[in-house]
């Protein structure tokens, strides 16, 4: 599946280069309507990160996910500072279907553990974002990717995968909102280490090559954001693309 994604700052569809906020482009003022573009063009899903609540929970933007939810009518999966189960909860009971968790899920994994336990493992996404170092090592990090755990992606998986996850949001960030190329290499090494999870690819998809190059792998889902919103290509043609490969 290809998953649109919108990040939004202050009701805005924005981008942030490798999750910079000082490197911001703003694309869209009316989220709404590009999310409607998207249904209309094909999306089946859609993916929403509330960089308002990644960097002040208190300053979640709810009434424009919740309006985003409703007016596309599109199954939706948002992240952006969920650090409580009242904050899963408030979501989930907005309409979004799946609640992408991030930082809260590599540093403080039991308490995730016991919302995976809660609410299933199709309302959980985990959005893990990883540094490759040179020997191959795939170092998690967190807090908008300013800061680099101790922790590995595989370390982190054990724990989730013995409790039933299904659903990992992985991003190289060395690729993101760079349209440099997917690392198609890692993704289809995630997917034969680990197949029962469904693996959404984050992270410089800049052509339909990257695309049929995915799906080659048996990569189940691609997020798709910067190179929609600069017209590298329209949603459908890398839909057309997707369903061909």
């Amino acid at each position: 599946m290809l998953i649109p994604a919108l990040d939004l700052i202050d009701g805005q569809v924005v981008r942030l280069l490798k999750g910079d906020f000082a490197q911001q482009t703003t694309y869209h003022s009316d989220p709404v309507a590009v999310a409607c573009q998207y249904r209309d063009s094909g999306a089946e899903y859609i993916h929403l990160v509330d960089l308002d609540g990644a960097r002040d929970p208190a300053k979640r933007q709810l009434a424009l996910l919740t309006e985003i939810t409703k007016v596309s009518g599109l199954p939706v999966q948002t992240g952006g500072g969920i650090r409580s189960k009242a904050d899963v909860e408030q979501l989930l009971a907005a309409g979004v279907k799946r609640a992408v968790i991030g930082s809260k899920a590599v540093k403080d994994p039991e308490t995730v553990l016991a919302w995976l336990d809660e609410f299933g493992p199709e309302a959980i996404v985990l959005a893990l974002d990883i540094n490759i170092d040179s020997n191959g090592k795939r170092w998690l990090a967190t807090e908008g990717w300013q800061e680099n755990s101790s922790v590995t992606l595989d370390e982190l998986l054990q724990q989730y995968l013995e409790r039933g996850l299904r659903h990992v949001l992985c991003t190289d960030i060395s690729r993101d909102g760079t349209l440099s190329g997917s690392n198609v290499p890692l993704y289809a090494e995630l997917k034969r280490q680990y197949p029962s999870i469904v693996w959404q690819a984050s992270g410089g998809v800049a052509g339909l090559d990257d695309l049929t190059a995915l799906k080659a792998e048996q990569c189940d889902s691609v997020i798709l954001g910067k190179a929609l919103l600069t017209g590298k290509f329209t949603l459908e043609e890398a839909i057309t693309c997707w369903q061909n490969a």
